[in-house]
């Protein structure tokens, strides 16, 4: 695979990974995904941080769209967040794919022969 496929692949990774958590977060909660209870919260700092760093582009794009709706933020700051949210998801694939191969590596390394 060439830089492309591998930066497409990450994306992808990313917003699987990201579609996952925070749909699985908005059936366990049964409230919209949001920067917001019960999903962030400073009584919590390590469980919102890592719901933020799964379902963060999620979570930022429902934010962003939302703002928009009631007028607060311009059809380019949409955009802008549009692309803040695909970078954080690629980001995001990175790292899980990162987690991922030193996992493979860690557990195909032992030697189980008898």
């Amino acid at each position: 695979m060439g830089p492309v496929e591998h930066t497409l692949f990450a994306f992808m990774v990313g917003l699987t990974a990201c579609g996952l958590a925070g749909s699985a977060m908005e059936l366990i909660s049964g409230r919209r995904l949001a920067f917001v209870e019960p999903y962030v919260s400073p009584a919590h700092v390590l469980r919102s941080l890592v719901a933020t760093a799964c379902a963060g582009p999620l979570m930022f794009a429902n934010e962003a769209l939302d703002a928009w709706r009631r007028g607060r933020i311009s059809a380019p700051a949409l955009i802008s967040c549009g692309c803040t949210a695909t970078i954080w998801a690629l980001a995001l694939g990175v790292v899980l794919i990162d987690i991922g191969s030193r996992a493979g590596m860690l557990l195909g390394s032992g030697d189980f022969s008898a």
